[in-house]
């Protein structure tokens, strides 16, 4: 019998388990892929406070050895279920654990194009956050892959700092809102591809180059996907409250509308979802998890 399980191990996960845990909480943290979550592959970052720069898994590494020093458990198990009760079970593909609250904390990913080599090359050359390695590619040239608003907004930005910024999208037009199609199209650094995908990927160790339509090669030295992202959230489907895009349903307490469910990160519905706002979310779902069970006993 646990008193938290948390069901993730990014950022929001392991600041959930730290408060939980310090709380005198017994907490279990699943994890089905990855310590450290996304945030674990970035080769630097260096806009999160206290620290000039860190590598994504140096500080993945840090908040592990905090987990584990206060007591906690990490079992790398996949959760494929939860039977809402007073008691609720977590159920995993080989064990089923019971937990008088739970937090989900499984984060998003972004949407990948499915080319060869892609995944191999992310966070060499290959990257999806503006804010997170943007600027190490400052004054060269990137491309942009979607016309939505973030990637326009993402564009925008790079476009202030890179020499070049090529944008690939797949439509006959941009999808973004009209403002900002203006601003982009008025940027003489910036050029964009319409009715065109990504077709190659080309690099070993690092991006150097991506083929699109009509076999057209653009020399890059960096490529930021931005057509989506997709929250994991699939295994609560029909236990607490799903918005169109598969986000949780929560509010700025970071409850969902199951009692002693909460949920954190980058899965919940939000506007924001940077370093800094997961490990708010953390910090706020364990605190309102760690006063519901106080006020049940």
């Amino acid at each position: 019998m646990y008193d938290i399980i948390i069901i993730g191990c990014g950022p929001a996960g392991m600041t959930a388990a730290i408060y939980a845990l310090r709380a005198g909480k017994k907490v279990l943290i699943l994890e089905k892929e990855t310590i450290g979550g996304q945030i674990s592959s970035s080769p630097l970052v260096e806009n999160y406070p206290g620290y000039i720069s860190i590598s994504g898994s140096e500080l993945s590494n840090n908040l592990y050895d905090q987990v584990i020093n206060l007591g906690g458990n990490i079992e790398l198990e996949e959760v494929i279920n939860i039977k809402d009760s007073d008691i609720k079970e977590v159920i995993t593909e080989d064990n089923t654990y019971k937990t008088k609250a739970v937090i989900i904390a499984t984060g998003s990913k972004y949407r990948l194009l499915g080319l060869p080599n892609e995944i191999d090359l992310i966070g060499n050359g290959i990257h999806f956050c503006v804010a997170c390695d943007g600027a190490f590619y400052k004054d060269k040239v990137v491309a942009v892959i979607g016309g939505g608003n973030s990637a326009i907004i993402n564009a925008l930005t790079l476009s202030d700092i890179f020499k070049k910024v090529y944008i690939v999208q797949n439509l006959s037009d941009l999808t973004c809102e009209k403002a900002l199609q203006d601003k982009i199209k008025s940027k003489k650094n910036v050029e964009i591809f319409y009715d065109s995908v990504v077709k190659e990927i080309i690099g070993e160790n690092e991006l150097e180059s991506i083929i699109i339509d009509s076999n057209k090669k653009l020399e890059i030295n960096a490529m930021f996907i931005s057509i989506g992202q997709v929250p994991q959230s699939e295994f609560v489907k029909g236990l607490v409250q799903l918005n169109d895009c598969k986000y949780i349903v929560s509010n700025e307490e970071c409850t969902t509308d199951k009692e002693g469910i909460f949920v954190a990160g980058d899965c919940r519905n939000k506007t924001v979802r940077q370093l800094t706002t997961a490990i708010s979310d953390g910090t706020v779902a364990a605190l309102k998890a760690i006063s519901y069970i106080d006020n049940k006993n």
